[in-house]
């Protein structure tokens, strides 16, 4: 199950000029981004981790990519 909503998937794709969109377009959208969004967090606590700091921070974040 995923963590993040729906409806402002369906409304990303509309506001790049879709006139309708499927469920199952926004569906996959999200569960795309959740997986790439899931493989950051990974990276970025073990750059946190590798600098000796519990606390995740942007400078990781930035770097995991």
């Amino acid at each position: 199950m995923s963590e993040l909503p729906l409806a402002p998937f369906k409304r990303i794709i509309k506001q790049e000029g879709a006139k309708r969109v499927s469920e199952e377009a926004a569906e996959t959208l999200r569960d795309e981004i959740e997986e790439h969004a899931r493989q950051r967090a990974v990276e970025s606590r073990k750059y946190a981790e590798h600098a000796d700091r519990k606390t995740v921070q942007a400078e990781d974040v930035e770097a995991s990519s």
